[in-house]
């Protein structure tokens, strides 16, 4: 289990401005469910660009819950472009800390807000700001959870970043495939003029089948999909899931640890698990979660 924070407990046992705006000015999703982490950052602006509500959704650790949780906070009431200069470090440090493993939820609250406030400023409103120093823009690096080499370079230089290992906990550019750690060590050379280390080795994915499947071939692509994709996000964040029941295309599922008692486990059941199963195994799949006796 991490060592959190009372502060990091605090924002994610009760966290603040939780859902979504409807009919919001900005909206910045960044992220990726499938592969375990995600946050969609909806805005409420005034005439003059200030931020009168914040609200989020997010799939994610109890660090990625109380980073979104506690960047609301830090957001309301200021202008777009006070809130443009809301950094990474800036929210780790309002959770009094986050382990460097998990520095990267704090990244993804940042990178979600540049999103939210470009997603504005592009819709061609007649009163905004031009953008400022915003590091959405970019050529896609890690296409697993969609982080750009901008946000590799932000996230390098902000964070005096020396190594590949670095990078996958500051953005989790690397951190599931590992494909692009070889382009992310270039990116460390070229920013930092030194070499980089390259760790890891390319994970094999497991790879949807092609053909239909028979009960018994579904059931089993269903439990390694489980034990290989699903299982080691879950475990990694405190948490861990147990396959109870497959009845045809119904899967029965049990979450505990810190999944079982996450107050967004809704989330976690039907947007990572069953979605996963769907994209990897049938389509028609659905989870169903049987919950652990009292």
């Amino acid at each position: 289990m991490w060592d959190y924070t009372e502060k990091v407990m605090e924002h994610f046992l009760a966290p603040k401005n939780a859902g979504e705006i409807e009919s919001p000015d900005a909206v910045g999703e960044v992220g990726s469910i499938a592969c375990g982490d995600a946050l969609k950052l909806t805005l409420k602006l005034d005439e003059n660009e200030r931020i009168l509500d914040a609200k989020f959704k997010t799939f994610g650790c109890a660090s990625a819950i109380a980073s979104s949780s506690v960047l609301t906070e830090l957001i309301k009431g200021k202008t777009l472009d006070e809130a443009a200069q809301v950094t990474n470090r800036e929210i780790a440090e309002a959770l009094g800390g986050l382990p460097e493993e998990k520095m990267h939820c704090s990244v993804m609250g940042q990178e979600a807000l540049e999103a939210a406030i470009k997603s504005y400023r592009e819709k061609g409103h007649p009163d905004a700001a031009p953008n400022a120093q915003l590091h959405t823009e970019g050529r896609i690096v890690c296409k697993c959870f969609g982080v750009t080499d901008a946000t590799i370079k932000n996230a390098i230089r902000e964070n005096n970043l020396h190594t590949v290992e670095d990078v996958i906990h500051f953005t989790k550019a690397g951190g599931s495939c590992g494909q692009c750690q070889g382009e992310i060590a270039e990116i460390l050379r070229e920013v930092l003029g030194e070499s980089a280390i390259k760790i890891g080795a390319p994970e094999t994915d497991v790879q949807k089948p092609k053909k239909p499947l028979s009960n018994l071939q579904r059931m089993q692509l269903i439990e390694q999909v489980v034990a290989e994709v699903i299982r080691p996000h879950l475990v990694a964040d405190g948490g861990d899931i147990e396959l109870v029941d497959i009845d045809r295309t119904e899967v029965t599922i049990s979450l505990h640890g810190a999944c079982g008692s996450c107050p967004i486990s809704d989330f976690t059941l039907k947007d990572f698990v069953e979605r996963v199963l769907r994209e990897k195994v049938d389509p028609q799949i659905t989870v169903v979660e049987q919950k652990d006796e009292q």
